[in-house]
């Protein structure tokens, strides 16, 4: 019979859950790392015996263990026994020990955690997993991931490749992140099966079908704004100066006032909001300002507060004005679309301001490279006229 020995050391499964970010040693040469985002992971560090390293010292190497999440305590105590025991022999750990594969979950749970702090915000985090989650682990979740082939990625993938193609195809570039990773750290060997079956043309080629936001006609505005200024809601307010600047909805309901240079008349949105992943000037018109000056008296952070305290409105709650107010088939994000025709027809705007005033990247990389302006005066020019013909204030004429 094979008893197994109890192994201690300075760390308890209450620290390794519990301790902020930092190296912390459990002895032995055994540590807990975790890192700002919270991820945590095991190392052990050896000196291999009779080995040098470049400078002639005896070879102190670090080795990783394994995450958290997926090794417990008492698992990387016995690992990294084994890494010194056979360092004593003169073994180096690297290309000696044996490792057990974890399964697909658990490694897509680490992958995850390890990405966090790279997301562009929490719903991209969580969608990242979800899709996973829900397509992915059911069926081949419980897999060590070395044992993840062709057959079961097409398991995953088959079911809603044609019914489902845009959430297949991004299931298929997240298990095809995962599979990298495991070959990185040496769960894997050989081509990543999404890269074979990709190249091999096995799914069936599905044509997109491009999906349009439905959009007002720009004919209609004036009589939608008049509406809702006689509206003293906040989402009234919000919708308004949504449809005077153009942006998107998460731009604009993360507005805070310190993003409001009133005086200089500009909206900076932060990089973080932006879908571009780069930040923002909005020129502020007259029309604008007079939709969010008033809203400084309620001394919240954000412009467009909630029903909760220093908390944004809720993504749903301007399309839940357009409902009520009984229009159907608009949008919010429809009235970008709106402004884009309005200005490519009434206004007569050259592309790249239109395009600008939306946000959009104009040009190829080598183009944006030399070209350093935001364009932010001719933008100007462009959204007074928006905004005066939008709010009804002035008919509109064509634009020089």
């Amino acid at each position: 019979m094979v008893f197994s020995v109890a192994l201690s050391g300075k760390l308890t499964k209450k620290l390794v859950e519990n301790l902020g970010a930092g190296r912390h040693g459990d002895g032995g040469g055994l540590y807990l790392v975790v890192d700002p985002s919270g991820a945590r992971r095991w190392i052990v560090r050896v000196v291999i015996k009779g080995q040098r390293n470049r400078k002639g010292a005896p070879l102190r190497t670090d080795f990783g263990l394994g995450g958290a999440n997926i090794v417990t305590l008492n698992q990387a105590r016995e690992r990294a026994l084994e890494y010194r025991r056979m360092a004593r022999q003169g073994l180096n750990p690297r290309y000696n020990a044996a490792r057990e594969a974890p399964t697909f979950e658990e490694l897509a749970q680490q992958v995850h955690i390890e990405r966090l702090p790279t997301w562009k915000n929490a719903k991209h985090g969580a969608q990242w997993i979800n899709t996973l989650r829900d397509y992915a682990f059911p069926k081949i979740g419980r897999l060590p991931v070395d044992a993840v082939g062709q057959p079961e990625v097409l398991m995953c993938l088959s079911p809603i490749w044609t019914e489902k193609h845009e959430t297949a195809r991004r299931l298929s570039q997240r298990i095809k992140i995962v599979l990298d990773v495991a070959k990185s750290k040496g769960f894997r060997s050989g081509e990543n099966p999404v890269t074979t079956i990709s190249e091999a043309g096995v799914l069936p080629k599905v044509k997109a079908k491009p999906k349009h936001h439905e959009a007002m006609r720009w004919q209609d505005v004036p009589a939608l704004y008049a509406d809702l200024a006689g509206r003293s809601a906040i989402s009234a307010k919000a919708l308004m100066f949504t449809c005077l600047t153009g942006a998107r909805t998460g731009e604009v309901l993360g507005m805070t006032w310190d993003e409001v240079d009133a005086e200089r008349r500009i909206w900076t949105c932060p990089a973080v909001r932006m879908k571009s992943g780069e930040s923002h000037r909005v020129p502020l018109t007259d029309e604008m300002l007079a939709v969010v000056e008033p809203l400084r008296a309620m001394g919240s952070k954000y412009v467009f507060e909630g029903q909760k305290r220093h908390k944004p409105l809720s993504n749903m709650s301007m399309l839940m004005l357009l409902r009520r107010m009984q229009i159907e088939g608009v949008t919010v994000h429809g009235f970008r679309s709106t402004f884009r025709v309005w200005a490519a027809e009434i206004a007569r705007a050259p592309r790249e301001v239109a395009e600008m005033s939306l946000a959009h990247k104009v040009g190829s990389e080598v183009e944006r490279a030399y070209s350093r302006s935001d364009l932010l005066d001719r933008r100007r020019e462009l959204m007074i006229a928006w905004s005066r013909f939008a709010s009804g204030n002035q008919p509109i004429s064509a634009l020089d």
